[in-house]
């Protein structure tokens, strides 16, 4: 009886911590945009990003939007191409690799400071995870559009 009433704990607890990561997951996932943009390559749905602020309308954001072919390859330092159209409704919902980057060394604060302003390198210590995709096939847009224009007919 005993151990039916542990496993009847158990299985409570396994459900209720489902349903908790099920919430969460969804509440902390991308809410994708409601309308489909078409463009020359193909169309593409951006999300909706809100700021943590009562006075910033939400925006569309659409992440990661190719404007030429990869200059990677034969195509490696050549006049770009067009973007290779593709199929379908492209999630525009991540951001692009970055172009490569000389990035200074600054995991020792001290010989940092040494190199540059402390202003500089608090940027830099910012910056530095949106620079750890680098990639020569880099070309890419990133697009904000104003609430106010993703919410009424375009």
């Amino acid at each position: 009886m005993q151990s039916c009433l542990l496993r009847l704990k158990a299985s409570t607890l396994n459900a209720i911590t489902l349903l908790t990561l099920t919430v969460v997951s969804a509440v902390a996932g991308p809410r994708y945009s409601s309308r489909i943009v078409d463009t020359k390559s193909g169309p593409i749905r951006g999300i909706i990003s809100e700021l943590n602020s009562k006075l910033l309308e939400p925006v569309e954001v659409f992440r990661g939007i190719p404007y030429a072919a990869p200059p990677v390859g034969e195509r490696r330092f050549m006049p770009p191409r067009p973007p290779i159209p593709w199929t379908g409704t492209k999630l525009a919902d991540t951001f692009p690799p970055v172009c490569p980057q000389n990035v200074p060394d600054i995991t020792n604060k001290t010989m940092a400071f040494l190199k540059m302003p402390r202003g500089r390198y608090l940027q830099l210590r910012k910056l530095l995870p949106l620079l750890k995709n680098q990639s020569e096939d880099c070309l890419y847009l990133n697009l904000y559009v104003p609430g106010s224009v993703f919410s009424t007919k375009v």
